[in-house]
């Protein structure tokens, strides 16, 4: 029983020493939030950080005009519409919102140009802008819709549809958080975009029906002039939206140390605490991002010129393996309970085999590093030293290549049985020799010189 006992206490040790030196990686606590769907992506590396129902459907309320802004910017691209391109507000676009929605004060038969009516739409959330801008880019405001609708399925969105062009609670009008990251991914290339979204405030021009009109933006991010308590440093945009059905929503992206975050709050509400009033959209999003840049760190797993491990090579004399290294510096982020020594690394070789001739630096595989099951990064492998071939075996080996082919073994089959045919039907039609013929015996007869009688 002692003995028993004592080899019980000692492989629980072993255990327990092997445990506590096996490298452990403790699951982030995630961030507690409000929202009903929230995302957050990591734009720098292109990593999906947090989601929480991100594919869920929702209304995005007035997160939808940066799909406007988008194809209006488009429109732009293409030639079809100019920043400083005059447009007429028309009746249908200033009336056909609710009357307590937030606007610019634009007026029917008012004239703004593309860029004035951009930051209408974008700073102060305007919503006849949106309709006058859809107007101006499809002629109607049912065709800019459509061309919504194709333009997020372009884009991936694969559950979105839209029924207006700013947000307005429609039971048809929805999207995901996800889908609302790939169009702002999309809209983000444009700088005027991101200039207008970064911006605090706007003058819009006196035009031929109001005076100077001063706007302010509705993110609170960004701008404390609404309301006070919420500034993000590193916050450069993008989109506040709210209707009672939807809640309270925000598009928000900020870069620290050369990293971009995005992220997405749906259906926040507004809570008191301690005995405070808060719009849970800008503190669940600076929560978001707080922990985006806390948790996860760059950190370098390679240089250029570290040296991975040998690739066997076939057809050379001189080596049998050649060493390789990564085509550039792998820098990968990761949270900060995972270090680099816990990746997993997993090299393809093309062609699953290396032939000689190689030159110094030519591509041969690649390597994926991985852990827990995602991919963290997949980098080309380069050969570090050059290998040359052995004309004989490189030779040998392309004849073998060469009739290992399926064509060429049928080819080659379909040759030999016409050889053997031809042999065949020569022999076949080859004259018979004929002895004891007739004939040699009438010759026989007819060289008789034997006496008649």
């Amino acid at each position: 029983m002692k003995i028993r006992r004592f080899l019980s206490v000692f492989l629980l040790s072993v255990l327990l020493t092997a445990l506590f030196l096996v490298p452990q990686a403790a699951a982030l606590d995630s961030p507690v939030l409000d929202a009903k769907c929230a995302l957050l992506m990591d734009e720098t590396a292109g990593r999906m950080l947090y989601g929480h129902n991100e594919k869920e459907k929702a209304y995005p309320a007035s997160i939808t005009k940066v799909m406007t802004a988008l194809l209006t910017l488009e429109a732009v691209d293409r030639g079809d519409l100019s920043l400083s391109q005059p447009i007429t507000a028309s009746h249908m676009a200033v009336t056909s919102i609710d009357d307590d929605s937030s606007t610019a004060g634009i007026e029917a038969g008012e004239v703004l140009t593309v860029e004035q009516l951009l930051n209408c739409l974008l700073i102060v959330s305007a919503n006849e802008a949106a309709n006058v801008l859809a107007e101006a880019v499809s002629g109607s405001i049912a065709d800019f819709v459509a061309l919504m609708n194709q333009r997020a399925g372009e884009l991936g969105c694969e559950g979105t549809h839209f029924a207006n062009t700013n947000g307005l609670h429609d039971p048809q009008h929805y999207t995901t958080a996800w889908d609302i990251y790939l169009i702002a991914r999309e809209a983000m290339k444009h700088d005027q975009f991101m200039t207008i979204c970064g911006s605090k405030s706007y003058d819009v021009p006196a035009t031929n029906m109001s005076d100077v009109r001063e706007l302010h933006s509705t993110n609170a991010l960004i701008s404390n002039w609404r309301t006070l308590g919420y500034i993000y440093d590193y916050a450069d945009g993008l989109k506040t939206g709210y209707t009672d059905e939807a809640g309270r929503c925000l598009l928000a992206s900020a870069i620290k140390d050369g990293r971009r975050l995005i992220s997405v709050v749906l259906g926040c509400t507004t809570k008191e605490v301690n005995g405070e009033t808060r719009l849970m959209n800008f503190v669940d999003s600076a929560t978001l991002l707080d922990w985006g840049y806390n948790n996860f760190t760059v950190q370098t797993v390679f240089t250029k010129d570290d040296l991975i491990q040998e690739i066997p090579v076939l057809l050379s004399k001189e080596t049998n393996a050649v060493l390789v290294h990564t085509a550039e510096d792998v820098n990968v982020l990761l949270p900060n309970d995972v270090t680099t020594d816990m990746l997993e690394r997993k090299v393809t070789v093309y062609g699953d085999t290396a032939f000689a001739p190689i030159e110094a630096g030519q591509e041969l595989g690649e390597m994926t590093l991985s852990y827990d099951g995602y991919d963290y990064a997949t980098v080309k492998l380069l050969a570090a030293d050059s290998v040359s071939v052995n004309r004989f075996l490189q030779g040998k080996y392309l004849l073998s290549q060469f009739f290992s082919k399926p064509l060429v073994k049928i080819l080659t089959v379909v040759v030999i049985l016409l050889v053997l045919a031809v042999v065949v039907w020569v022999r076949m039609l080859r004259p018979k020799s004929r002895y004891g013929s007739r004939g040699r015996r009438n010759r026989g007869t007819r060289n008789y010189r034997g006496r008649r009688r």
